[in-house]
Parts: C-alpha cells; structure tokens; sequence
C-alpha cells in the first residue's frame, strides 16, 4: 500500500474560479473581444454560467489582476490590453531568483544581442551614430572595472535603442539587473571583467560602413568573453 501510494500522482482538481476563469477567456477568443469592448456585468456572466457571483467575482479579479480586464466609469468592465512585462518586473530581482533561473536569464539576453542586427541596420540614424560616438569616447583610457561595466551598458543600451522595437528595448531594461549581478558574481569568483578583442569600436565602424552580417560576427566575437564562461 505504500508503494502504492507513492508510485500514484494525485489527482488534482480545479476550483469553480479556475473553471470559470478559463471559461471566460475562451468565451473572449470565441467572440473575438478587442481591447475596449464591453464584457456582460458580473450578475449576467453568473445567471450564463450558473455559478455565484461570488465565483464569477473571483474570476475577474484574478484577470484584472493579469491586466486583461478593467473597470472605466459610466462603461463598466471593459477588456483591455495586458502589460506583458508587468509580472516580469515584479519578480524580475536577483534576490529572489534561483541561480540556474539568473544564468537561464543572461543567455537569454546574450541570444537576444545577437539578432538585433537586422533591426539595428534598418533603422539606424546619423543622431543614432553620434550618440555612440560620445559613448565610445568616454571610455578612452578609463580602466576602473565599474566604470567599463557602466560603458557596456550605455552602448549596448543604445544599439536596443536602434532597434526602434519598444518591447525590445523595455526587455533589455528588465534584464539589467541580470546582468549587473553575473558581472559582480564573475568578479567575487576571481573571474575579472574582461574586454573582448573585439571592441565597441569595431562596433561602431561596421556601423558606419559595413553590413549586418559582419555586425552580428562582431558582435558574437564581442560578447565571447561571456559565452566562454557558460558551463
């Protein structure tokens, strides 16, 4: 009986909000509800579904609470469209993050630096060039670890920037923190922030006068200090 009782999942079972939770979200996809429409009030979705309102109540709270639903005065509930980060910036700090989930994180970034080129070459301006100019400019000579780690921020920052993809550029914003712990890690373990051979320099001149393909090679040779300490 033991072994029984080990060797068996439990089976689990869905509470009525749960139910009706995604009832409701099926019932928006079906009738192809846009961000702004009307959504019948509580007594008409609990009458439809045959549940309490105190269900139904419990439901919408839990979709407001996921930014799908708001309330606008003299208009009721209304769907509206979900801040896709929102939950991502309430969680997103490296405090409470498991050290596998930081790790999992950083590459995700390091992948996503790889295939801006594209993006960047489409979209780029003169203003876009001078800005990493002054960037570049500033880190001449300068070998203070924190101040070449502010330098690789600032530049990177601004090739999201180029990409002129807002949810790009705000997911780079979240993953900051990311990277400013790995980097400190790396030097509590010994491992010193190091300079790629190739530099935001080079960066900067295939900006100016070469194509997308030899920015991502560059880029990937650039960020190979980081790749080489994945495990």
């Amino acid at each position: 009986m033991s072994n029984l009782i080990q060797g068996i999942e439990k089976i689990t079972t869905s509470t009525m909000a749960d139910v009706v939770e995604k009832r409701l979200r099926e019932y928006f996809k079906k009738n192809a509800f846009r961000p702004g429409d009307p959504i019948p009030k509580e007594m008409e979705l609990a009458e439809a579904l045959q549940v309490s309102r105190n269900v139904v109540r419990e439901a919408l709270s839990r979709l407001k609470m996921l930014g799908m639903i708001e309330s606008k005065k003299k208009r009721g509930m209304i769907l509206s469209e979900p801040d896709i980060f929102g939950g991502f910036e309430r969680v997103l700090d490296p405090l409470i993050l498991e050290q596998q989930t930081l790790k999992d994180l950083f590459e995700l970034r390091l992948v996503l630096e790889l295939g801006l080129a594209d993006l960047i070459f489409l979209r780029k301006t003169d203003k876009d060039i001078q800005d990493l100019e002054k960037i570049v400019s500033k880190s001449t000579n300068i070998n203070k670890t924190s101040f070449k780690v502010k330098n690789e921020i600032a530049f990177h920052g601004k090739l999201y920037e180029m990409t002129g993809n807002h949810t790009i550029m705000r997911f780079q914003t979240l993953l900051m923190p990311i990277f400013e712990y790995v980097v400190a890690e790396e030097e509590k373990q010994g491992a010193a922030y190091s300079i790629s051979r190739i530099t935001h320099i080079d960066l900067l001149e295939i900006l100016k006068n070469g194509s997308a393909g030899q920015f991502k090679e560059a880029m990937r040779a650039h960020l190979s200090p980081h790749f080489e300490r994945l495990i």
